[in-house]
């Protein structure tokens, strides 16, 4: 958060000084037309305009230094791993973590929510302890964190998360040896994951959804409703009159994000205030502050929230997993937390019912809500164990 902060007081003092600078033009061209030319004005003025182009040469310089200065934490072990690194997909720049005491472990890739969204800093401090049975891996998705650049957003679709995740797969294949790595998806990420053990089986040991998601449209609108239902039982009329005004979803067009996040950040407060959930859930700014990301990538972590989101998420309203992939050939785990209602759970049971599988199932965590991972890590990190390794 260092970072931020410095960031933040030079662009307050690059702010003033302009106001500076501008208020000394206003007052010389005031000056002039009265016919009065004042010179020590302009020399100060002078001084101020120097004085901004230093400070924005500062900025740059520092937002510069904090990119090339971006890391993963060392892992003190004679054989680990730990890597930082940018690889290209399919054409698309983008950034990975690589992290485990052992690199002859088996590789796991997590897939983070979203989309937009970028974990590659909370999964290190969450779920450090798998880093001692896997290779594991983060990866900032085309459009999020690190990766904000790798395409316009405009262009970006399900389908570029599916080839650069196939692509990024065979990457970790190749390079460590291996003929299958595991995959884990949670949010966004336990539909793309979905996707990717779909169209490429062979490439997987099996794969574990967390918050898993099956049909967009309906949670949207199971969502919406029980927001509603909640604002009215406790008197939010603010918030009944703002989903009145939204109506129900599905939404489109340039509000998605904002319309969205009305009624799911009040089920996320609602989630993590509940008694019964330990650990209430993402630690936005420790994990904004992560080293893996240099001031830009802080400053994309948040644009991708909003920005990709928007766009990509309205592209899903579509899919059903209970119909559109009911037959997978690899062993599918759903870890689902007792009080998730961001992403309903009578609907991923409905999903683990008709799914055929080599193996399937549902595991309950009684204290998680749509974080399992976070709300019970040390239960979390040991079914991912027993479900890739065996007890």
């Amino acid at each position: 958060m260092s970072q931020i902060i410095i960031f933040l007081v030079l662009t307050i003092v690059t702010i003033v000084v302009l106001v500076v600078l501008l208020f000394f033009s206003a007052n010389r061209l005031i000056a002039q037309w009265r016919g009065t030319a004042q010179s020590n004005q302009l020399m100060r003025m002078k001084k101020a305009a120097v004085f901004l182009a230093v400070l924005l040469a500062v900025n740059a310089a520092f937002i510069a230094f904090s990119q090339l200065t971006a890391s993963t934490p060392p892992i003190k072990s004679p054989n680990g791993i730990s890597e930082l690194i940018r690889l290209e997909l399919n054409g698309r720049k983008q950034w990975i973590s690589i992290r485990g005491w052992d690199r002859d472990k088996p590789v796991l890739l997590f897939l983070a929510g979203g989309p937009g969204g970028t974990q590659m800093g909370a999964v290190r401090h969450e779920l450090a302890e798998l880093e001692q049975h896997f290779v594991v891996v983060n990866w900032d998705q085309p459009g999020s964190g690190k990766s904000y650049y790798a395409d316009k957003i405009k262009n970006i679709t399900p389908e570029t998360y599916i080839e650069d995740g196939m692509a990024l797969t065979d990457y970790l294949r190749d390079r460590f040896g291996e003929e299958k790595i595991c995959l884990i998806g949670e949010s966004w990420g336990s539909a793309l994951g979905i996707f990717l053990v779909s169209r490429y089986p062979e490439a997987y040991h099996g794969f574990i959804g967390t918050g898993q998601m099956v049909d967009f449209v309906e949670t949207e609108r199971m969502d919406y409703a029980l927001a509603m239902e909640m604002a009215e039982k406790n008197g939010d009329s603010r918030l009944v009159a703002t989903l009145k005004a939204n109506g129900e979803p599905p939404y489109y067009g340039r509000g998605v994000t904002w319309k969205s996040a009305s009624y799911l950040n009040y089920l996320s407060s609602y989630m993590a205030s509940h008694p019964a959930v330990h650990n209430p859930g993402y630690n936005t700014l420790r994990d904004l502050g992560s080293s893996e990301y240099g001031l830009l990538d802080k400053i994309n972590f948040l644009r991708g929230i909003v920005n990709t989101f928007n766009h990509v998420y309205q592209q899903l309203y579509g899919i059903d997993l209970r119909t559109d992939y009911a037959k997978l050939e690899v062993p599918v785990y759903f870890f689902l937390g007792r009080y998730d209602v961001n992403a309903p759970t009578v609907l991923a049971e409905e999903y683990e019912q008709v799914l055929e599988a080599p193996a399937k199932g549902i595991v309950w965590f009684e204290h998680s809500a749509h974080s399992p991972w976070i709300n019970e890590r040390d239960r979390f990190v040991r079914e991912v164990i027993a479900c890739f390794i065996g007890d």
